[in-house]
């Protein structure tokens, strides 16, 4: 968002309390998959693909005004089944796709093996779709964040928000190192959204859900040619020889710990759909907490409370997917462009009716950024 903004001609800040891409994007996968998680034709499912449609551009853009590299490939998925269940899921999702008119394809165990050897002779039929791929969410962040700096955004780390409230001149944000004025807020606090004290108003309800991800070393031998996905988990195949393979969903509060069972249990649903991985080195768990709403859609739009308050949170386990639609979407409010219509059913408005406000706190993790003209 502070790169779009700033790329527009505005003034940004970007305050943080940890470091750009400490929150839930460490522990991102980079996945780019609209059209497997999301409900047939529903408001996910839409915003899904116009992230996707924007991400060609996206990359090639933050490349060109960083200068730094960013892994990104359209290799596509392979969504495997090994039961009845499953099986029917991806049948009806393969018929609703095609009616969609999105290109897909439903194979045979047989021919899925053969186009992914290293899949289990369990897998009795796959879904493919070639639109599919991924890209290096940390390198992307540390990219925007270069991209950003070149287009005259500026950034504060290890800077507590405490508290917004707004004053004739605008908003006022209140930081351990003092009061800051702005214009306008954006707030992008993701699952610490609710842990920054507005005055005259609640902000939208946002909970973290913490998720595990972990990368192994692939043994020896042709890697993956795309991203497998089951009904246990995803693994990622990435050029430099490690596989990203996440993630669990784990309502635990703000709990970043690695545990056991979360690493177990996504080391046996990886086993069980590529048996290689038994040969694979484990070289590191991550963890991140995402911010989860009670309608799973992101929450993007001005406060109903607070002038000149624009929310940007609650992107669950899409953010990245939808970090080019969102910088746009903000952008446009910002600049007073022609509301774009899917904001209605994003509208915080939607949440602050049932809220109950908040006597102050300190803000506990990522992307809060205040956004002057």
């Amino acid at each position: 968002m502070a790169y779009e903004l700033g790329r527009r001609g505005l003034e940004v800040c970007v305050l943080e309390r940890r470091d750009v891409g400490l929150g839930a994007t460490q522990a991102s996968a980079g996945m780019l998959a609209p059209f497997i998680e999301a409900e047939h034709a529903g408001p996910l499912w839409r915003l899904g693909i116009r992230g996707l449609e924007l991400y060609d551009q996206f990359v090639a853009d933050v490349v060109g005004d960083s200068g730094d590299p960013v892994p990104y490939g359209r290799c596509g998925t392979i969504e495997v089944a090994t039961d009845a269940l499953s099986l029917a899921r991806l049948e009806r999702s393969a018929s609703e796709l095609a009616a969609a008119g999105v290109a897909c394809r439903l194979v045979s165990g047989a021919q899925a093996i053969a186009d992914e050897p290293h899949l289990s002779q369990q897998v009795s039929s796959a879904l493919l779709i070639p639109s599919h791929g991924f890209v290096g969410a940390g390198p992307l962040t540390a990219a925007l964040r270069r991209a950003a700096v070149r287009v005259g955004v500026s950034f504060r780390s290890r800077c507590t928000v405490s508290r917004l409230g707004p004053t004739p001149e605008g908003i006022e944000v209140q930081t351990d190192g003092g009061p800051r004025l702005s214009d306008v807020v954006v707030l992008a606090a993701g699952s610490w959204n609710d842990q920054v004290g507005i005055e005259d108003g609640a902000p939208p309800r946002v909970k973290p859900v913490r998720g595990q991800l972990l990368q192994l070393r692939w043994p020896a031998g042709p890697p993956l040619t795309k991203v497998v996905w089951s009904s246990g988990c995803y693994v990622v195949p990435w050029p430099d020889g490690t596989t990203l393979v996440g993630a669990t969903v784990e309502d635990v509060g703000f709990d970043e710990r690695a545990t056991v069972a979360g690493v177990n249990g996504l080391l046996d649903a990886a086993r069980e759909v590529l048996p290689v991985t038994t040969r694979a080195e484990f070289e590191g768990v991550r963890v991140g907490l995402r911010p989860g709403t009670g309608d799973d859609l992101p929450i993007i739009g001005w406060s109903h409370a607070v002038p000149k308050l624009l929310y940007a949170t609650g992107h669950y386990r899409n953010g990245v997917l939808l970090a080019p639609l969102t910088a746009r979407l903000v952008a446009d409010l910002v600049l007073d462009a022609s509301p774009d219509p899917i904001l209605d059913t994003l509208a915080p408005g939607r949440f602050e009716a049932a809220a109950t406000p908040l006597t102050g706190a300190s803000v506990v993790g990522s992307d809060t950024s205040s956004v002057a003209e």
